[in-house]
């Protein structure tokens, strides 16, 4: 499973608002909202979260094992 809690975590310590991420990258609403439940994200968006916050996509998300 994909965890997007690094991206959260990224943000709070920037003190970025979600609102603000949206207007910095073009993504919609919808798709943050899967960010924000762990959902399918395209690589087009984990491009665009990099270029906007200057990270790696490692620094947005993390695979976890399921049991």
């Amino acid at each position: 499973m994909i965890s997007y809690k690094p991206f959260q975590k990224l943000l709070i310590d920037r003190e970025i608002k979600k609102q603000d991420l949206l207007k910095m990258t073009g993504i919609s609403s919808a798709t943050m909202a899967k960010l924000n439940t762990n959902e399918y994200v395209s690589l087009e968006v984990i491009d665009k979260l990099c270029a906007a916050l200057g990270c790696q996509p490692g620094d947005l998300l993390e695979h976890i094992v399921e049991q």
